[in-house]
């Protein structure tokens, strides 16, 4: 069976996607998890506040390098875990053929339905191109804010994708 391909999608992909990616990456071990952003300067490296922040979770810091989100991104992935309404709403404006893949953490994390069918098969039977990304829930951007901001938007990631790697 081929690993799951998960894609953590935010902005700048400097703070929350990597953040999310690394947890889904330390909890579903054997899925291929890649981060990317809607807006991103590419190949900066994450902030202090970032890596402050998983210091804060406990977890090593990984070498990351910001990534604008392309059609090969999407392509490979089975699914695509957005940070907020914005980036759902880019996925279904620039690239529809994934809109039936992309939701926010936060609704996945309450709504996907536990196995035991086919990642691909519980997704599709969602209907996620028909949910309103704004009733789905963000992860607040820790963007500009002090240390606080990016711990409490660790914590957020962390507790969603506990939830939703039982789901997986």
């Amino acid at each position: 069976m081929a690993a799951l391909r998960l894609l953590t999608l935010c902005t700048g992909n400097a703070a929350r996607s990597v953040v999310a990616g690394a947890l889904l990456a330390e909890s579903v071990p054997d899925a291929d998890v890649v981060t990317a952003g809607t807006h991103v300067v590419e190949h900066q490296p994450m902030s202090i506040r970032t890596r402050r922040a998983f210091e804060h979770l406990g977890m090593p810091v990984p070498q990351h390098r910001s990534h604008q989100l392309t059609e090969a991104d999407l392509a490979t992935a089975d699914l695509v875990v957005a940070m907020a309404a914005e980036h759902v709403h880019y996925v279904r404006r620039r690239h529809p053929e994934a809109a039936g893949r992309t939701a926010t953490v936060c609704w996945l994390a309450r709504q996907l339905p536990p196995g035991p069918e086919s990642l691909a098969a519980r997704v599709a039977g969602m209907d996620l191109a028909a949910v309103d990304p704004e009733e789905q829930g963000d992860v607040d951007d820790p963007a500009g804010g002090e240390d606080a901001a990016y711990l409490a938007c660790a914590d957020v990631l962390q507790q969603a994708v506990v939830e939703l790697a039982l789901r997986l």
